[in-house]
């Protein structure tokens, strides 16, 4: 079958089971054209629970099927690769959260939604990388502590007189992009500007004219004037940033910024899901209700 082929029996599998398809920015491009809604992992989560669909197949990675989960309990979620899974989120378990609790008496856990289910169920409140200077910054307490991303806190720390305390986590796709590639592309580009996510280095975060989540780097690159722009983020990006913006010359920071786990997943793979209605992932109750009290604290914000 070529990618038509298999785009169409998606279709047709989806209508039969009264599923919702998303997709993140970082999967593949022939993924993204064939789901119902494209964006960032929350985000994604949130649209689908407005929905009537009964069934809703995630191609992300594990923490954002569960995400799925904890907002829609009633529908059945889908990973078309149950392996996918998120170094980020691996970085912090919920016995190391404990244990950091009690190591900070006090302090409120703020934590990034790139976190597993178990994790977020043991929070205070959560937050994105669109909203986190906002969310910490409206918690009672002075002291915060911030997983699983040290650089989304550290740079959140810019913007606050709270003191954050950084949880050592990090993304290897974002975290490995050095100033020293950086500075080789913008050479090369002297009139482009430069936008990246705050999961990079600081020292990557200063040379940037925009630091903002996946969806505010798609949204600065419509709304700026100028033709090229070298971008900071997973490659998968680039999708919809050229189908957008096709007047514009958009440049990779780093030819590495490539997530293997999110390119995993092929329309194959979500077909054979729909088809066999395998790889269910669903959130045990009690820790859904703890986990969903996390996230709904950020939503009323």
């Amino acid at each position: 079958m070529n990618v038509a082929e298999q785009q169409e029996q998606i279709r047709g599998q989806l209508k039969e089971k009264k599923g919702v398809l998303l997709a993140h920015y970082y999967q593949r491009g022939e993924v993204q054209d064939v789901a119902d809604f494209v964006g960032d992992s929350l985000a994604l989560s949130i649209e689908a629970a407005r929905t009537d669909a009964e069934v809703i197949v995630f191609a992300g990675v594990h923490f954002m099927a569960e995400s799925a989960s904890i907002l829609s309990p009633e529908k059945t979620v889908l990973l078309p690769r149950l392996e996918a899974g998120c170094p980020l989120a691996d970085t912090i378990t919920p016995v190391e959260l404990e244990k950091a609790r009690a190591e900070h008496p006090g302090c409120q856990v703020v934590t990034y939604v790139n976190s597993s289910a178990a994790v977020k169920a043991l929070s205070d409140i959560c937050c994105t990388s669109a909203n986190a200077v906002k969310v910490v910054n409206s918690i009672a307490g002075e002291k915060i502590l911030m997983v699983p991303d040290g650089n989304l806190a550290r740079y959140t720390a810019r913007f606050t007189n709270k003191e954050v305390i950084p949880w050592e986590g990090y993304c290897p796709v974002h975290h490995f992009l050095t100033a020293e590639e950086v500075n080789a592309v913008m050479r090369e580009h002297p009139g482009a500007k430069l936008a990246v996510h705050p999961e990079c280095r600081a020292e990557v975060i200063d040379m940037a004219d925009f630091v903002g989540s996946t969806a505010g780097i798609i949204r600065y690159a419509r709304e700026t004037e100028a033709r090229e722009v070298v971008i900071g983020t997973e490659v998968g990006v680039l999708h919809p940033l050229k189908k957008e913006n096709p007047e514009k010359t958009f440049i990779m920071a780093s030819e590495k910024m490539v997530c293997g786990t999110m390119k995993s997943i092929t329309l194959e793979d979500i077909l054979s899901s729909l088809r066999e209605m395998k790889h269910v992932v669903k959130v045990p109750e009690k820790m859904r209700v703890q986990a969903f009290r996390a996230l709904d604290r950020m939503v009323k914000l």
